[in-house]
């Protein structure tokens, strides 16, 4: 009976101590939007973008943003770098070649984590 006591008391200090605790804050995360207009113009430089934050912080050092493009139904497939131009703001210049509907994916390292949102657009 003594046991079953002292092992009921050591269980309830466990729960009473648990119930105590402070809250623990939310984890921040890299969270990356796409900036890219739906529909493109065939054959001049446009801008692809994206806003990199973590939590409620603006990226402005991330170790590597590419931006991946290819034309659906094609295998070839291009990596433009990124950069910086400013509160947490990432972009490249490309010029799409011909008509069609094209996949574009952000490639974001920062904060020792990857994001990467993709999007499609039409060229026109």
């Amino acid at each position: 009976m003594r046991k079953w006591l002292l092992l009921f008391s050591f269980v309830l200090l466990v729960v009473a101590g648990c119930a105590n605790a402070p809250e623990e804050e939310s984890l921040a995360y890299l969270d990356v939007k796409m900036a890219i207009a739906e529909k493109l113009p065939v054959n001049e430089e446009v801008e692809l973008a994206c806003f990199a934050t973590y939590g409620d912080e603006k990226v402005t050092d991330a170790s590597e943003v590419k931006f991946e493009v290819w034309k659906h139904g094609e295998e070839n497939r291009e990596m433009i770098e990124g950069t910086h131009v400013g509160d947490g703001k990432y972009v490249a210049r490309y010029t799409f070649p011909t008509k069609g509907t094209y996949s574009v994916v952000a490639h974001v390292t920062a904060k020792n984590m990857h994001n990467m949102p993709k999007v499609d657009v039409v060229v026109e």
